[in-house]
């Protein structure tokens, strides 16, 4: 990767855009698998898909991790509790809560 301000045009900077792009899906994707783990154990720890302390927890440390990093943590809370809706909507189709697929 080249840092942003090392990219001499827009082309070069494009395509570090696109390589980050690819690294957050494949992290995105390798997260869902986690998710998909999650609803495979919550059942047998006589857990459901929501858990409100959780949730609190993640964003606060995504809130947290953005302001280290300087991204806005309104930003970064705002696609997270989007991602862990997403989330949940998936461990309740897995466990047999929801009919259609997340």
């Amino acid at each position: 990767m080249i840092p942003p301000e090392d990219c001499r045009n827009m082309a070069e900077l494009r395509a570090q855009i696109d390589a980050l792009d690819a690294d957050l899906v494949a992290r995105l994707a390798e997260r869902a698998r986690y998710i998909d783990r999650a609803a495979e154990l919550k059942p047998a720890e006589g857990l459901p898909a929501r858990i409100g302390p959780r949730i609190d927890d993640v964003i606060r440390k995504v809130r947290a991790r953005a302001g280290e990093e300087g991204l806005d943590p309104e930003l970064a809370e705002r696609l997270w509790r989007e991602l862990i809706e997403w989330a949940i909507r998936r461990e309740e189709v897995a466990m047999g809560h929801r009919k259609e697929r997340a």
